[in-house]
């Protein structure tokens, strides 16, 4: 790969130009309003689907655009640099729900959602996450699918899902054998007007407020057995794979909203004049812009790298070895750093970044997420200790 390990070719370096001018033009007017009202534009998924910006990794003849997943992370770093919360979304409907479709769907499957995903005509979700169930995902999962005849009976709650509240489809987790524990679950693609579905409510969050987050609940709800997606028992497969993709394109966002801490810092502390002078001629808040600086720059070339590495995981990959250990450790680090970026940030703007309707509060407000979603700083350190000892254990005995 040569150079394109520490630096973008020419057409990955297009794509990424050309997603920043449409996140700046098109995105950036938004996310203050989103913010404030905790308001998602009614027709801005139709909007990205008509300019192209939806189904990126999915191929063209689904209505996708047939990029790699290292373009799409482009996509999603420029979002996330202009208007977080729709990245956020956008993530959640493309990565979680439209991709994996794409990787463990049948054709019929294929067929019959992605093109409506693609368009923006349907919204996606992803529900995994429970009330009693968070780090321990899938051990704790309460959730139920009983197979009845033609169809699945699923009775349980979703909780903190991306895009509940306005969500057509959704791809949802659900044990078909309790007693087998995580071998036991099963992965269903559920539309939100199937009988005995409800967005039970809408959840206010700290930061991303403009991303539409919710309770889902389902109450002898219906599902065709044709919805299932992949093999029975076999859902365990679908989210490990998807789950590390989800960890190595989050880490995408922060290097997007650390890039935009900079920018917003650097212009502050040239422009904002105490003593007689600009706040960038004093070595400590020299000193702070040279250490966002490095660790964006550091956050940017490990994300690339985790990206390349996850560009061709295979269907059903995941869950283990080299590339869970990394997706793992990519948004740890990214996590980390980002935290330190925009607390340093806030700090070079003092009493004006701690105001709610400053850009830098906002950003600073929504990084918390980066060391919670996806598996929280804690268990991303498990994970990567384990497969070290894992690599040890293998190469000694």
């Amino acid at each position: 790969m040569g150079a394109r390990d520490f630096d973008l070719n020419t057409e990955d370096r297009l794509i990424l130009e050309e997603a920043e001018r449409f996140a700046r033009e098109k995105l950036h007017p938004l996310s203050q309003r989103m913010d404030d009202e905790e308001w998602w534009p009614e027709d801005l998924f139709q909007m990205l689907g008509r300019h192209g910006q939806l189904g990126l990794t999915i191929p063209t003849q689904y209505g996708g655009q047939g990029m790699g997943l290292f373009q799409a992370g482009l996509v999603g770093q420029a979002y996330s640099k202009w208007n977080h919360a729709v990245a956020l979304s956008v993530g959640a409907h493309d990565n979680l729900c439209a991709n994996n479709i794409y990787r463990n769907g049948n054709e019929e499957q294929r067929k019959k959602y992605l093109p409506g995903l693609n368009s923006g005509e349907l919204v996606g979700a992803l529900g995994l996450t429970e009330p009693g169930a968070g780090s321990d995902a899938l051990g704790s999962m309460a959730t139920t699918a009983v197979r009845d005849g033609d169809t699945y009976i699923l009775n349980g709650s979703k909780m903190f899902i991306t895009n509940g509240p306005i969500a057509d489809v959704v791809l949802v987790y659900a044990k078909t054998n309790p007693e087998a524990g995580a071998h036991g679950i099963s992965a269903f693609i559920v539309e939100s007007g199937f009988p005995g579905y409800e967005v039970a409510q809408k959840l206010t969050k700290m930061g991303y407020r403009g991303s539409q987050t919710g309770e889902i609940v389902f109450d002898n709800c219906v599902v065709p057995a044709e919805n299932l997606l992949g093999e029975e028992n076999r859902g365990v497969a679908v989210t490990m794979s998807g789950l590390d993709i989800e960890r190595v394109y989050l880490a995408t966002g922060a290097v997007g909203i650390a890039e935009r801490c900079l920018e917003l810092s650097v212009d502050y502390a040239n422009n904002r004049v105490q003593f007689g002078r600009p706040i960038a001629d004093f070595q400590m808040i020299q000193a702070k812009l040279a250490d966002m600086y490095t660790s964006l720059e550091a956050m940017r070339t490990f994300t690339y790298r985790a990206l390349m590495a996850a560009q061709d995981l295979e269907i059903g990959g995941g869950g283990r070895g080299e590339i869970h250990k990394l997706a793992a450790a990519v948004v740890l680090f990214g996590g980390d750093q980002l935290s330190k970026i925009a607390a340093d940030g806030l700090q070079i703007f003092g009493g004006s970044g701690y105001m709610w309707e400053s850009e830098i509060n906002r950003l600073y407000r929504s990084t918390k997420l980066y060391e919670i979603g996806a598996g929280t700083q804690e268990v991303r350190r498990i994970i990567v200790s384990e497969e070290l000892n894992n690599e040890w254990r293998r190469a000694n005995t």
